[in-house]
């Protein structure tokens, strides 16, 4: 028994990984298993009792390019295989990147967590009417945390939040227009001068 590496046309590999699938099950080849790493782009390994069935399985099937010479051992392709479990930090009200399909690119604000099932439920910030959407977490990056940590909220002691100068000057269309100043105590404080 060896693993074979298939080398398939970059972007195809869910394809052609169907396509060996229906060749091994059809001809009753001895393949035991197919595998397409997440992340590894051009490539499928391959399980076979031998060459020839893996050359089989892989002969004359669109995408596929044909196996590399060398088989390799479970060892060497093993952290490519089997997930690595991490400590997910991902919270409640973080604001997210959707990395995968169907919403790839979308930016979306986490309104729950479900750590046991490695999901969480969304809110797409692009879209007009708020609609939950469950994503894995695997499928999510932070781009930005509601709270930083470390980070208080700055309010004065009456209540009020304090304004931020670069928050007002973003919404001022002419934040950059000069101050107008009073020029003496005594003026009316308007722009036309009273002797006008």
């Amino acid at each position: 028994m060896a693993i074979f590496i298939i080398k398939v046309t970059t972007n195809k590999e869910d394809r052609a990984l169907e396509l060996i699938s229906d060749k091994v099950h059809k001809k009753e080849l001895n393949v035991y298993s197919l595998a397409r790493p997440h992340g590894l782009r051009g490539y499928i390994f391959l399980e076979a009792e031998d060459r020839e069935s893996a050359e089989e399985a892989a002969y004359n099937l669109p995408y596929v390019k044909g196996i590399i010479g060398k088989t390799v051992t479970y060892e060497e392709i093993k952290n490519m295989i089997e997930p690595v479990l991490e400590e997910i930090n991902i919270e409640k009200g973080d604001i997210v990147e959707i990395i995968g399909e169907p919403f790839k690119k979308e930016k979306a604000k986490v309104a729950r967590i479900d750590k046991n099932k490695g999901e969480a439920v969304v809110t797409l910030l692009a879209a007009v009417v708020p609609i939950p959407v469950t994503v894995k977490l695997d499928n999510v990056k932070v781009i930005r945390r509601e709270k930083e940590e470390g980070e208080e909220d700055e309010e004065p002691a009456d209540g009020e939040p304090i304004e931020k100068k670069d928050e007002v000057e973003a919404e001022t269309p002419l934040g950059d227009a000069p101050e107008i100043k009073q020029e003496d105590e005594g003026s009316s404080g308007l722009l036309i001068p009273e002797d006008y």
